[in-house]
């Protein structure tokens, strides 16, 4: 190539940078100053291109200082190929916390990446994965992504990645992918013709997609709550799902990044089978890891595993990330005489229902499920028992074996991970059995559905306390959600709760959100709440997880109990999580005293779960299934009790036996858990030794303190207004030139609110270095100022008296362009780094005396006492260009440095990830850009 990368050339009258992606034939150029989105290709054999130089800043356009530091500020906010060993920082939306390194310093050691991310819920593991795959585009390690998720994550992940990362996904669901598949070439795959895609599991798991996928797949996969893809866990889906992800693993250069908050689900093999992809050989390893002879076995496991709790990072390299106060407590209500008499009245006819052997084994167990669907319903609530009561039994009795019935109606009953089926069944099961119902026995059931139905209101005790509940939730300025288990429940606490509230509390908003709503309107109705003045969400645990909640509340009362403890913590996890605006979050435990059917998922399951989590700082998934155990708990109930037995007691035995047994078992699990914790918290991995390159990453392309003061000072340089508006702040842009409007694609728009810092205040719009709107400006300031056509707000050149210097003293605002070549095992790759550097020295160019950098940045913010009149400015400048040749040795040395610098770096950074095989050489581009001159001269 005639060119070499990062080049300085000349093609249809402007000045262009030469790309990576350039070759003999077709050069890749990006305009100087540009922005990604102007790159064009130009093909040398049919335009002239020829090389090009920077000029020198022009002496008779001199301007005052606060046009010195915009352009500064506006230069280096325009980069985005990083100089530093993290290509990625210049173009993400989002400021890496030190924590965050640590899963890509894991990543950056390994070929492939093989990587489970186990932190605890809240932390930020889909930025930590998201960070890895953004460094590895852009290190050109990995050309397409794929990320594997349920499908209601699907949107979280796209808006995620676009947002704060800028990359463009597309979705691929059952919903969307005849559209994408539509017009493609013979031979060709969507995962061919779209690079970025976000993938339903549910959709890609099944056979006739899954080996088109794994043949085609992009070099990175994703997979999202990768612990529902564990062997040994019962589930055709699972099933599934192991052998989609078993298939990539089983490439040899496939990357794969593991994503889950709860890996070990308790069962040994299943968790093993998830460490496989990782490495085969982690099938073998012990259920024990602990002791002297397992300490090969844990170093090799920590090398691909990271799992932190909370306390792990709140302190981490003395940058303090905070999480909100968890206060929780329990509340209790006891059943009214109404409700207490129906209660006896289900349960009699669910024992005699249960316990009647006609029609043989499969009859009998459709009947023993539809009995168990009916009592989970009418703790609920009487709006759930009286569905159930009138709804069939549906797909359990079209089941022709009895695995088939127990799938089918599990899915519904018992409270499976949300992740297993793609999201929270919460829809109520049957009790009426179809066809081998009596016409009497039809006519019981709905009688007990009238009965149901006669206790919606007041005589619920258990609606009648929550309504206090929320109450004084919302005196004391809290935003509560209540978890409910079934649609009906939701929708008629939703219904009584805006008719008992709504007067009493103005500006009340109260609304429900259940699995009868496509994701998509889930997340729009939770926005729409989310702008009331005071707002109450009622839902079901298809909102358990994905959208996240902690901008708009801040409590969580399970009004239903869950027997999945895990689903009580994603729960609670919706607010209690990184960002949560309060400073304390509430959360409430709410069983009935009387219901002894609370009462057992409380002593069994709920309480040991916190005991646990409290003692370590992070979950430990009940080691058997805890619908499995509340299910041989309601057998004891219906098969062994006594019809005339009073409401679930004489079952003490029972209930203590299953308590024993899961707690021993569990017991046994946190303390491996325990022993295990600092192995995989991965202390052994020194970030700290790369805090200065995360330290330089966010000085050189300006962090959100820099686009806090910019923004408003360049939008006040070209004609704008700006005022506070509460924790936003208002731009008036009318009065700015109708070009910058365009390049901000702000069009007619006069006013825009905006914020700086998350969370964002309702109605601004959030804003980072990376955003459009701060592209488009310092793009703008960039190229006026550089044109010498145009009259930009920046400018190349001034001279001002200020108390900063004692002598004579010449700022220089450098741009500084590296080639860097990273050598491979699989060969050399060529990569473009860019940076800004303001250098200074005293006195004449001829007998310059020059400062160091650190003195050099300071002068940037020296306070101008007067502005020089501009023949005498200019007689200053031209001081200093005419005087260059002097300078350009020193200039020449500076980039010299600079590159040796940033080579340094790269070695700091394998040496901490502990690479091998990789070499980084670093050529300095010269002669270095000057892009302004600015002359300080004492006051006098």
């Amino acid at each position: 190539m005639s060119f070499a990368v990062g080049a300085l050339v000349k093609a249809r009258g402007r000045e262009w940078v030469v790309l990576p992606e350039s070759d003999d034939d077709l050069l890749m150029l990006r305009p100087l100053g540009g922005t990604d989105e102007e790159v064009t290709g130009i093909l040398p054999a049919l335009e002239p291109v020829q090389h090009a130089a920077f000029d020198l800043p022009n002496p008779d356009r001199v301007g005052d200082f606060e046009s010195c530091r915009l352009l500064y500020d506006a230069v280096r906010l325009g980069l985005r190929s990083s100089a530093g060993p993290f290509r990625s920082f210049g173009r993400i939306a989002v400021e890496p916390r030190a924590y965050q390194l640590v899963p890509l310093l894991m990543a950056l050691r390994q070929d492939p990446v093989r990587l489970l991310v186990a932190d605890d819920v809240g932390i930020g593991k889909t930025v930590e994965a998201c960070l890895i795959a953004k460094e590895m585009l852009e290190r050109g390690e990995v050309h397409r992504l794929a990320v594997l998720c349920p499908p209601h994550l699907a949107e979280q992940w796209q808006e995620e990645l676009r947002d704060k990362f800028h990359i463009e996904t597309e979705l691929v669901l059952t919903s969307t992918a005849a559209r994408l598949e539509r017009g493609l070439p013979l031979g060709q795959t969507l995962f061919d013709a779209y690079p970025h895609t976000i993938v339903s599991m549910d959709f890609i798991k099944s056979e006739a997609r899954r080996d088109e996928f794994v043949r085609s797949a992009p070099e990175l996969v994703i997979v999202d709550e990768a612990h529902t893809c564990a062997f040994g866990v019962e589930g055709r889906g699972r099933h599934q799902r192991h052998e989609l992800v078993k298939k990539l693993a089983a490439k040899p250069s496939q990357h794969l990044v593991l994503v889950s908050a709860t890996p070990h689900s308790g069962k040994h093999d299943a968790f093993r089978s998830l460490l496989a992809f990782l490495d085969p050989s982690f099938a073998s390893l012990p259920d024990d890891l602990s002791g002297p002879g397992n300490q090969e076995q844990r170093r090799r496991l920590a090398g691909h595993l990271v799992q932190r709790m909370r306390g792990d990072i709140r302190h981490f390299m003395k940058e303090q990330t905070p999480f909100p106060e968890r206060d929780e407590a329990e509340k209790t209500y006891q059943l009214s005489p109404e409700y207490r008499r129906l209660f006896e009245r289900v349960l009699r006819w669910a024992r005699e229902t249960a316990q009647d052997a006609s029609g043989g084994e499969r009859r009998q167990r459709v009947r023993w499920w539809s009995a168990l669907a009916l009592l989970r319903a009418l703790a609920s609530s009487p709006a759930a028992a009286q569905q159930t009561l009138t709804t069939r039994a549906g797909g359990q009795d079209e089941a022709e074996t009895l695995e088939a019935i127990d799938d089918v109606a599990a899915a519904v009953v018992l409270d499976e991970d949300p992740d297993a089926t793609g999201d929270a069944v919460d829809a109520v099961a049957g009790a009426d059995v179809a066809d081998e119902a009596s016409e009497s026995e039809r006519r019981r059931l709905r009688e007990l559905a009238r009965e149901a139905e006669k206790l919606r209101g007041k005589p619920d005790a258990k609606l009648v306390t929550a309504v206090e509940v929320v109450r004084q939730l919302l005196k004391d300025g809290f935003s509560p959600i209540l978890f409910c288990r079934f649609i009906p429940t939701a929708d008629y606490v939703a219904e009584e709760l805006r008719a008992r509230l709504s007067r009493e509390f103005k500006g009340l908003q109260v609304d429900a959100v259940t699995g009868l709503l496509a994701p998509e309107d889930r997340e729009a109705r939770v926005e729409a709440l989310g702008k009331a003045d005071r707002r109450v969400l009622v839902c079901t645990d298809c909102l358990s997880e994905g959208i996240n909640l902690q901008e708009r509340f801040d409590a969580v009362v399970h009004y239903d109990l869950s027997w999945n403890p895990t689903r009580h913590e994603q729960r609670a996890g919706r607010v209690d999580r990184y960002n949560q605006r309060a400073p304390r979050v509430r959360v409430l435990t709410y069983y009935g005293l009387d219901n002894q059917i609370d009462g057992i998922v409380l002593d069994v399951l709920l309480r040991k779960h916190k005991k646990i989590r409290d003692f370590l700082g992070v979950s430990v998934s009940v080691p058997v299934d805890s619908g499995q155990v509340m299910k041989a708990i309601y057998e004891g109930l219906l098969l062994r009790g006594r019809p005339e037995m009073p409401l679930l007691k004489g079952f003490e035995d029972l209930v203590e036996s299953a308590r024993h047994d899961v707690h021993v078992e569990w017991d046994r699990a946190a303390d491996r858990e325990k022993r295990s914790r600092t192995v995989f918290a991965q202390e052994s991995l020194k970030p700290d030794e790369v805090a200065p390159e995360l330290e330089a990453a966010r000085a050189a392309v300006g962090g959100q303190e820099i686009v806090r003061e910019f923004v408003p000072r360049a939008v006040a340089r070209h004609g704008g207004a700006v005022a506070r508006k509460g924790e936003a702040m208002r731009l008036h842009l009318g009065e700015t030139p109708r070009a910058l409007r365009d390049r901000l694609s702000a069009g007619d728009i006069s006013d825009l609110d905006m914020a700086f810092d998350l969370p964002t205040p309702e109605g601004a719009l959030y804003v980072t270095r990376t955003h459009p709107f701060v592209e488009g400006l310092a793009g703008f300031i960039v190229d006026t100022s550089l044109d010498p056509l145009l009259d930009g707000a920046g400018r190349r050149s001034g001279a001002i008296r200020t108390d900063a210097v004692k002598t004579r003293t010449t700022l220089l605002l450098l741009r500084l362009r590296h080639h860097l070549s990273a050598r491979r095992k699989e060969g050399e790759q060529t990569l473009l780094a860019e940076e800004c550097h303001v250098a200074a020295f005293e006195g004449a160019p001829a007998a310059a005396n020059w400062l160091g950098d650190e003195r050099a940045r300071a002068l940037l913010a020296a306070v101008p006492k007067a502005n020089l009149d501009g023949a005498m400015a200019s007689d200053l400048v031209r001081r200093v260009t005419e005087g260059f040749g002097h300078l350009a040795p020193h200039l020449e040395a500076i980039a010299r440095g600079r590159a040796e610098a940033v080579r340094e770096a790269h070695r700091r950074v394998r040496t901490a990830a502990r690479l091998r095989g990789q070499a980084i050489d670093v050529t300095p581009m010269l002669p270095v850009d000057v892009l302004g001159v600015f002359v300080l001269m004492p006051a006098v």
